[in-house]
């Protein structure tokens, strides 16, 4: 046999090497999947982290707001109730976040003269560096704001919705009258 034979034998078991090798569709699923895991987990993870976001921020306004009503009603001025102890009652009302409430937690009071001179739609980008306690007496107007500083996990979601330190800084705010009560 000549060694011409044996090139020729080599390069036929070579094709057909190659043909089933490209007719094989072994493992085609696990490169798929491999390719699609990581945008789809980290979609995933991102949907779930906004949908915590959005659950902080429901539970901060409905806690100002019920908290808020013991401002409105006389209750706090009447105790004596001191920033620290509305601020506590608040992370009572968000007792599902764990016991870092209180260091997450910002909440200014404010009475004004008018609705119109109150402005509730402070930036909610940063906290103010001063926070104020004033509840204000019977027919008072006074503007809750409250902020709270949320962690975030999921990589890249930060870019979109962090403000500062790499978190996002959740905002609610309320205003009302205080009720005639009595002093």
């Amino acid at each position: 046999m000549s060694p011409r034979f044996f090139i020729v034998r080599a390069q036929e078991r070579l094709a057909r090497l190659a043909g089933r090798f490209a007719r094989g569709e072994r493992g085609a699923t696990a490169v798929e999947f491999a390719l699609v895991a990581g945008p789809f987990l980290l979609l995933v993870f991102g949907i779930i982290e906004l949908g915590l976001v959005l659950l902080v921020s429901l539970t901060l306004e409905n806690a100002i707001i019920d908290v808020g009503r013991t401002i409105r009603t006389g209750q706090v001025q009447s105790a004596s109730g001191t920033a620290a102890s509305f601020k506590t009652a608040v992370c009572a009302k968000m007792s599902w976040l764990g016991s870092n409430c209180n260091s997450a937690l910002s909440i200014d009071v404010r009475t004004y003269a008018d609705y119109a001179s109150s402005n509730a739609s402070n930036s909610n980008t940063t906290v103010p560096t001063t926070m104020s306690w004033n509840p204000g007496t019977a027919g008072s107007i006074v503007l809750i704001r409250a902020y709270y500083s949320w962690p975030l996990i999921t990589p890249l979601l930060p870019t979109g919705l962090q403000n500062a330190n790499g978190k996002r800084i959740i905002y609610a705010a309320t205003a009302f009258s205080n009720e005639p009560y009595s002093q």
